[in-house]
């Protein structure tokens, strides 16, 4: 008896989701919303989809233009439940020196993933 296709296709996108989680990485995330000037790109802009690179995975600029899957995982904080539930992916566009998150994203990818109000997030994030 022959597996139907459809069938088959689930578990492709089942093991596939699978895979992408246990290569995600766990981490913090913060916002901001001064977007131009930035450490990769000067004056020139690169949107709002965008995430500034903290210390940890600065390397001198060689995530420059690097595109990140990023996560809401859970708060940092007493804000109850701030994840949406949505997934955002991100360019690196600049270097956050000091920032209190793993990344630092555009105001607009942190309150589609998550709650302003939470200020600080976890998260998973998966270099794609």
């Amino acid at each position: 008896m022959a597996i139907p296709k459809n069938i088959i296709l689930v578990i492709i996108v089942f093991v596939a989701t699978l895979f992408s989680i246990v290569l995600a990485t766990p981490g913090t995330a913060t916002f901001y919303t001064n977007y131009v000037p930035s450490a990769c790109y000067g004056s020139t802009p690169q949107g709002t989809i965008i995430a500034a690179a903290s210390d940890f995975l600065w390397d001198d600029g060689k995530i420059c233009g690097k595109i990140f899957n990023v996560t809401c995982t859970g708060p940092t904080n007493p804000v109850p439940h701030p994840c949406t539930g949505k997934s955002m992916v991100v360019k690196i566009v600049d270097h956050c020196p000091g920032c209190g998150g793993t990344l630092d994203l555009s105001k607009e990818v942190f309150s589609t993933i998550a709650n302003p109000i939470a200020g600080v997030i976890k998260i998973d994030y998966v270099q794609i």
